[in-house]
């Protein structure tokens, strides 16, 4: 009777390793479903808030009244309010979360590829490309595609960069992270050189275009800029949520994604392309924006966990949540004037970034 006991205690441990297991995992689904909640909420009071809100108010009744007119083809009863909101407003609204979304499904994929919390499309070279080429743009005056040619120039020079650095960074014909971290601090270095030299030999109105660029906004958006962005960022969530489930299997290493069947080779670029052509399309338009991609996926890494096939999408809504908030604020904390959004995203971002470091630092959570 005795030799039955140690199966019967260690049945038991086993159903109470199960029940606590089970328990872990309705916990943390429930903390998904409620995040999710939460960001759908406030990406939708955003929304509404940047439409309603600014010089010219518009109330919840007059923005579904102009928004049946559009749908039913009628006369609009004030052609004012219609204006506003369909030429000045909507356009703005949908750029900043196309370009929150982007900026942040890039951050969340490098911090994955590079196992690294701190990462951002910075870091690969995307964002001194994308100034060089929108600086050199305004400098010398070109107008070769019309007003998209600061835009464009932009994103070619972003992609260049990104490329040069990835070229740069290749040794025995492999990348790897510390080397294309490092030649990616070089290529930053030598991008912000340059676009120092050319705002000194810069006229004075060239200059202040440059500076304003850097600082990011989303003033005078336009449905052309919509449409010129949407596909490549669209696309590239799409993407970015189909290999988040071989972000998963990196995590546990090279080796094992390996024998889990990840072409780690093949991976890598994909990703690094991935989250350049992301970021390079969200600043060719709204210039650049900080923060957003290293604070958003940091957060909510936190509340989700590291499972990247929750983190990627939800990045997406949160970068846009964070930036449509960032623009709001940019256009109504001072009357009459209009703040740039990159100001605000670094003032804000800084300070939180900081304090959720430290909080890492404190558990043991950053190496």
């Amino acid at each position: 009777m005795s030799s039955t006991h140690p199966p019967a205690k260690h049945q038991s441990a086993a159903d109470i390793s199960s029940v606590s297991a089970r328990k872990y995992h309705h916990r943390r689904q429930r903390r998904r479903l409620a995040v999710t909640l939460l960001l759908v909420v406030g990406l939708l009071a955003s929304m509404i808030a940047n439409i309603a809100i600014g010089q010219y108010t518009l109330s919840l009744p007059a923005i579904i009244e102009q928004f049946r007119v559009m749908f039913t083809g009628d006369a609009a009863s004030d052609p004012t309010a219609y204006g506003v909101l369909f030429t000045i407003r909507l356009p703005r609204v949908v750029l900043g979360m196309l370009v929150g979304a982007a900026l942040a499904v890039a951050g969340a994929v490098l911090q994955g590829l590079l196992a690294n919390p701190l990462a951002e499309p910075g870091v690969i070279g995307v964002t001194s490309g994308a100034g060089v080429g929108a600086a050199a743009a305004i400098v010398f005056g070109w107008t070769f595609l019309g007003i998209a040619t600061v835009p464009c120039c932009a994103f070619i020079a972003g992609m260049f960069t990104t490329w040069l650095v990835y070229r740069l960074a290749r040794a025995d014909g492999t990348v790897k992270i510390t080397s294309l971290i490092l030649t990616g601090i070089a290529i930053n270095a030598v991008g912000g050189a340059l676009i120092s030299f050319l705002i000194f030999v810069a006229s004075t109105t060239a200059r202040e275009q440059i500076i304003f660029w850097q600082m990011g906004s989303l003033n005078g958006a336009k449905w052309e800029q919509v449409y010129a962005v949407v596909v490549p960022i669209v696309a590239g969530c799409a993407v970015a949520c189909w290999i988040a489930p071989q972000l998963d299997v990196l995590a546990l290493g090279e080796r094992a994604a390996r024998h889990a069947g990840v072409h780690v080779t093949r991976l890598r670029p994909l990703v690094v392309a991935l989250a350049t052509a992301l970021a390079a399309a969200a600043v060719s338009f709204a210039g650049i924006i900080g923060f957003i991609g290293l604070i958003v996926p940091h957060i909510l890494r936190q509340a989700l966990g590291p499972t990247h096939t929750w983190l990627v999408p939800l990045s997406a809504v949160g970068g846009a949540v964070l930036v449509t908030a960032a623009d709001l604020l940019a256009r109504t904390m001072i009357a009459y004037a209009e703040l740039p959004i990159g100001m605000l995203t670094a003032i804000v971002g800084g300070p939180v970034f900081f304090w959720l470091l430290r909080r890492n630092l404190a558990v043991g959570g950053v190496r």
